[in-house]
């Protein structure tokens, strides 16, 4: 297979066939805009239903359009082309746009999901037995959900210090959370998803118990030495995300000599499921 071509994979739609592509720098993945026209409408030109579309939205000054990128797709004749592609979210917005009955319940599962989140937002404990109730029909064991779900709250704590302390959501987030676990796994964030074979799965949702418990002593370090630092920049909260994971860094070595296993497993939950994680290796 072509290097340009690895990450380029098929996902069965309602016994349909559509294409997408993983990408592995922003991970998320992009699916071709005319498959998803053709499965939703029926049409037997769905290139030419995109266009029309895609013409139509442009006139009515919506956004989705410019959000959609080219992409190499492979055809029926063997050879990539430039198609369309779109990213889950847009997808979604897009799919709003479609007036097709096959649409339909997409859309109300939207705007189920919609009316949910306005729950959560009114009374928070919502959102802690929903996420209860997900967990069990993935078949987690309760062991490990009650892991996860202090994990959540320890994880809360800690950017809700982030933010008191001046770092921004997203981005700066993601470079502190890499350096808490850099230190205290010996991998990066990134380096840690592809030991376990994920993608855009939840690193969390796929740890063990064990490393769930190095996570939250890493992060609860870090929280607890950043309020008594009061770092000013990204610089200073840098090192104290260091300092916090290397607290369980320690601690993971040391479990390390004395079990003669690795806390650091590359099981995920998919490799055990309705099994109870392991603890390492």
């Amino acid at each position: 297979m072509k290097k340009e071509s690895k990450n380029k994979v098929i996902a069965i739609f309602e016994g349909q066939k559509i294409r997408r592509h993983w990408d592995e720098e922003k991970e998320l993945w992009f699916f071709s805009v005319i498959d998803v026209a053709r499965v939703l409408t029926g049409s037997v030109d769905a290139g030419a239903y995109w266009r029309k579309l895609k013409q139509r939205l442009k006139e009515e000054g919506s956004e989705i359009v410019t959000k959609c990128h080219e992409l190499k797709f492979l055809a029926k004749d063997g050879k990539y082309y430039l198609s369309d592609a779109a990213d889950t979210e847009v997808m979604l917005r897009l799919i709003q746009s479609i007036p097709s009955p096959n649409a339909e319940p997409f859309k109300l599962w939207l705007a189920r999901v919609g009316y949910e989140r306005l729950e959560e937002t009114a009374d928070p404990e919502l959102a802690i037995t929903r996420a209860l109730k997900t967990y069990l029909q993935k078949g987690y064991s309760r062991e490990w959900i009650n892991q996860r779900l202090k994990s959540i709250e320890i994880r809360k704590a800690i950017t809700d210090e982030w933010e008191k302390r001046g770092v921004k959501e997203g981005l700066e987030f993601a470079i502190l959370t890499n350096e808490i676990t850099q230190a205290w796994a010996g991998l990066t964030t990134k380096e840690y998803k592809n030991l376990k074979g994920l993608k855009k799965e939840n690193l969390r949702d796929n740890m063990t118990n064990l490393e769930l418990v190095l996570n939250m002593l890493a992060e609860t370090a870090t929280t607890e030495i950043s309020d008594t630092r009061e770092p000013k920049n990204l610089d200073e909260n840098k090192n104290v995300a260091r300092e916090g994971g290397s607290v369980a860094g320690n601690a993971r070595r040391e479990i390390e000599t004395k079990t003669g296993r690795k806390a650091i497993s590359k099981d995920n939950f998919k490799t055990t499921k309705n099994k109870r994680l392991p603890q390492g290796e």
